[in-house]
Order: C-alpha cells, then sequence, then structure tokens
C-alpha cells in the first residue's frame, strides 16, 4: 500500500453518488496500492475479496467495499428504484422487496442496502402554546433561542485590515450535545403586560419527544424514490449483466407490490442499454453511408452486398473469439471495436472485386479474373490485417514499458497487465479476432459469392461487352487503344 485515508462526516460520502454534504453517520476508508508493477502481477481483486469476508457481519453497521472508479459519478452496478407518491407504501415495498431479494440469495450480489436511513433518531420539541401565552412568550422567541444555543448568531463584526469576521454567538460544545442542559436554559423576556423581565426554562413551555424519522428521500420525475443498491462480485467471476437479469426475474415474482408503488431496475444496466443503442444506431448509420458509397462506386447492387457481407463474416469472427477464450466483452469498447472493423474488412473487399473487375474489363472470363484477383491481392490483404493484429497485441496483452528508464537506466520495466489492459483489452482483441476471420472469408467467400453473382447474370462465363475501335495505327483493339480513333464500331473482344 501507498497510503491508507480514514473520512468520517465530512468527504466520507461515496464519490461515484456526487453528493458532498457532510453525513455524521458515514466513514470511509480509501486505500491506495502502490503501482501494478511493484506488486508483482498481483491483482486488487483478491484483496477486495479479503476484506469482505474480513468485515462480513459487523453488526449494526452496513459496509460496502469496492473499486475506485475513475470518470463522472455513475450508479450502482445493481440500481433498483422503487418510486411512489405515498410514504408508507413507499417504504414498506422498498423493505418488503429488499427482505425478498436477500432471502433469494442470487449469486453475484455484495449487500443490497437502502439510500434511505428509515430509523434515524429524532428529537422533536413542540411549543406549548397555551403555557407559552400564559407566560408572555412568543414561538418566535424560543425558536430564536433554541436556534441561537445550537448553530450560533451573528453579533456582530470584527474588521482587521481589508479582512473581516464575523462574531457569532453559540453555546458551548457540551452545553449543545446535553438536551437536559439545552432544555434548562433559561429565556429571558420583557412581559409586556408588567413591564418587568423575567425568565423561564425553556421546558416550561415545551414538550419533547423522542423518536425516529426517515432520512432525506431523494426525488425523480417529481416522484418520492428510495434505491435499493448494491455492488456486483465481479472479482469471482459474475458480471452485472447476468445478475441483474436473475433479478429481474426475482422482481417479476414480486407479490408484495402496491399498485401506487413502481419498481424499475436502472443504474450502471440502463446506462449500458443505452450507451449499447447509441453505438448500434452509429454502426446502422456507418454501414448505411458504406453501403451508399458502395453503390456509388460499383453501379453494382450485388457486388455492393457481396463487400458488406464481409462486415458480417467480420462478427461471426467477433462472437467465436469471446466464445472460445471465455472473455468479458465491454459494452462500449467492443462496440467502438466493432464500427472501427467494418472499415477495415470492407477495404479488403474492395480490393479484391475491384481487381477482378479490372481484368475482366481486359478480356478474362469471371473464374480466370476472380482467381487472379486472390493471388494478386492476397498480399496488401495479409499485410493489412498483421500489420493492425501486431499493433493491437501490446494493448490487448496490456505490455507496458516505462521509456523513462529505458533510455536513463537501460532497465525498461516490462510488466504485462494494469488497469489500462481492461481498458484496452476488448476493444483490441475485437478488431484481432475480426480480422482474422475476415481474412480468410475475403479469400474464400467473397471470391465465390462474386462468381455466384456474375454467373447469374451471364451463365456462359463470357466477359461483358466491351467497345473496341479500328485505329489509323493498329487493327482491330479495344477501347485501351491508341487513342486515334477512325471507325467506331461496337462488338465483344474475345
Amino acid at each position: 500500500m501507498e497510503s491508507v485515508i480514514a473520512n468520517v462526516a465530512v468527504g466520507a460520502s461515496d464519490p461515484n453518488s456526487g453528493d458532498r454534504s457532510t453525513r455524521p453517520e458515514l466513514g470511509r476508508i480509501q486505500v491506495s496500492f502502490v503501482p501494478f508493477e511493484e506488486r508483482g502481477g498481483k491483482g486488487t481483486a483478491q484483496y477486495l475479496d479479503s476484506i469482505r469476508t474480513t468485515i462480513k457481519g459487523i453488526p449494526g453497521a452496513e459496509i460496502s467495499v469496492d473499486q475506485e472508479r475513475n470518470g463522472p459519478p455513475t450508479q450502482s452496478p445493481i440500481n433498483i428504484e422503487v418510486s411512489g407518491d405515498n410514504f408508507e407504501s413507499l417504504t414498506s415495498s422498498a423493505v418488503a422487496l429488499k427482505n425478498y431479494l436477500d432471502n433469494k440469495n442470487i449469486p453475484g450480489v455484495d449487500e443490497l442496502k437502502l439510500d434511505v436511513d428509515l430509523t434515524n433518531p429524532e428529537v422533536s420539541i413542540r411549543v406549548d402554546r397555551e403555557r407559552a401565552l400564559a407566560q408572555g412568550i412568543s414561538t418566535a422567541q424560543i425558536g430564536v433561542e433554541i436556534r441561537t444555543a445550537l448553530f450560533g448568531k451573528e453579533i456582530s463584526k470584527l474588521k482587521i485590515g481589508e479582512e473581516e469576521y464575523k462574531i457569532q454567538l453559540r453555546n458551548t460544545e457540551t452545553q449543545r450535545k446535553s438536551l437536559s442542559d439545552l432544555l434548562n436554559m433559561r429565556i429571558t423576556y420583557r412581559d409586556f403586560t408588567t413591564g418587568q423581565i423575567k425568565q423561564v426554562p425553556i421546558s416550561t413551555v415545551v414538550k419533547v419527544e423522542l423518536g425516529s424519522t426517515y432520512g432525506s428521500i431523494k426525488r425523480k420525475n417529481q416522484k418520492r424514490v428510495i434505491t435499493i443498491f448494491s455492488n456486483v462480485l465481479t472479482s469471482q467471476g459474475y458480471t452485472p449483466a447476468a445478475v441483474n437479469a436473475e433479478i429481474k426475474q426475482a422482481i417479476d415474482n414480486f407479490k408484495e407490490k402496491p399498485e401506487d408503488v413502481t419498481i424499475a431496475q436502472t443504474g450502471e444496466g440502463q446506462q449500458q442499454a443505452e450507451t449499447a443503442a447509441f453505438l448500434q444506431s452509429a454502426l446502422l448509420t456507418a454501414v448505411g453511408l458504406i453501403l451508399l458509397i458502395l453503390v456509388l462506386q460499383f453501379n453494382s447492387f450485388s457486388k455492393t452486398v457481396i463487400v458488406m457481407s464481409e462486415i458480417f463474416f467480420s462478427l461471426i469472427g467477433v462472437l467465436l473469439g469471446y466464445a472460445i477464450t471465455r472473455s468479458t466483452a465491454s459494452v462500449v469498447m467492443t462496440g467502438i471495436g466493432i464500427i472501427g472493423l467494418a472499415g477495415i474488412v470492407v477495404k479488403n473487399g474492395i480490393l479484391v472485386i475491384e481487381f477482378a473487375d479490372e481484368l475482366r474489363s481486359r478480356g478474362m472470363r469471371i473464374r480466370e479474373a476472380v482467381i487472379e484477383a486472390g493471388k494478386t491481392r492476397i498480399v496488401p490483404v495479409l499485410l493489412t490485417a498483421l500489420a493492425a493484429i501486431l499493433a493491437l497485441i501490446p494493448l490487448a496483452v496490456g505490455l507496458n514499458i516505462n521509456f523513462v528508464t529505458l533510455f536513463t537506466d537501460w532497465n525498461p520495466h516490462i510488466f504485462f497487465g494494469g488497469d489500462n489492459a481492461l481498458f484496452w483489452k476488448p476493444l483490441s482483441w475485437t478488431i484481432i479476432w475480426g480480422l482474422i476471420f475476415a481474412f480468410f472469408m475475403t479469400l474464400l467467400m467473397v471470391p465465390g459469392m462474386y462468381i455466384i453473382a456474375e454467373r447469374l447474370k451471364r451463365p456462359d462465363g463470357s466477359p461483358s461487352s466491351v467497345c473496341w475501335v479500328r485505329c489509323s495505327s493498329s487493327s482491330r483493339v479495344s477501347c485501351m487503344g491508341c487513342g486515334d480513333c477512325r471507325d467506331v464500331r461496337y462488338g465483344t473482344v474475345r
């Protein structure tokens, strides 16, 4: 470890929640680990599991152990919002749902908690208006005295040079924390009926009730909301998507929900769904633009479909790669990798089909033109795929090199893994697996589909009709002749 920082009340709330208020009932212990290369390749997941096991079952405390997540505040991986207008129905439904899910013992759930304190202690001081009126004291006077004792009152200002300081008057800390001292505090006032100055204890004009109340309940879309949240034990192989799917099945079977209460799963799963929808629309937009450009280039819908099939083949490779290696896919980075992969594999298909068209325009038959195009274009297609794959392997395996120490101490401190690898790994492997599979499809499926499409147009396999001309300096040649044309006719070059 590098450091251990403990916060109580101030700065003790969850940094990912965006709440920066002072919470006296909260505490937070933040452990900063040394860099990954100094830990001998050990991740922090095993330490998280050890801490969870050690502190589990401490009575009277709700403890959550989680890894720090950089970026904007995000909700928990498991986030269930119970909303309604009626306090009693809302709180009873939230508690019943939490107990119901706890009894289900869904694997992968760390510990379900409520974001509201339902047993918050409260001291209620109510003014006895009849006694206060008999003493000649108003409720405002009683309220001002109690507020001044607890929170203070500005009585003057002190100016030193350019700086100005407020002078606050309030009771000492010992008196503020003692309810009996607060109630025995005397109120000094003038009785306007007799003109005399009187003093009476606050306890003679108020009634004190000890009880409990709700903590602060948040609102969302003008409705009161209580959130049930928890972390997911990702270090043990569980994923938020799989755990939330099981929780959804359990919620669907929950029968104790009143009609005026709604239950919705939000949080990280909802954010991932929104991100996936955005990436899906971005992919469809990119495919649409590629489709438009290919139609304009080839002036043929069949050739465009053949080239676009490369994207489908690459997706098969991506899914096979994740299935064989049993890796975890990231919604964001895998989606971005698929969008980038589409542009690479489409270019490979264009190279083969465009060169085959060029050879056929010179008089070759379909089969010979496709074979020659495959033999000629295999080198640029292979080099493009290998260049991308070799460039992404360091990101995929998490290769780290310290270039500063490499040139100063001749020690690069090479190690594999780290936090960056978790971020770039899905993107890198998505492109690598897609390129490997699409490379073979480019040389096998694309030529085959091209032959089938062209033979459906011309079953005899003859090349397309081209114009030939008779020039002044040569005999009958194709339209790629000398250009000094005299007699123009049309025929078929065999």
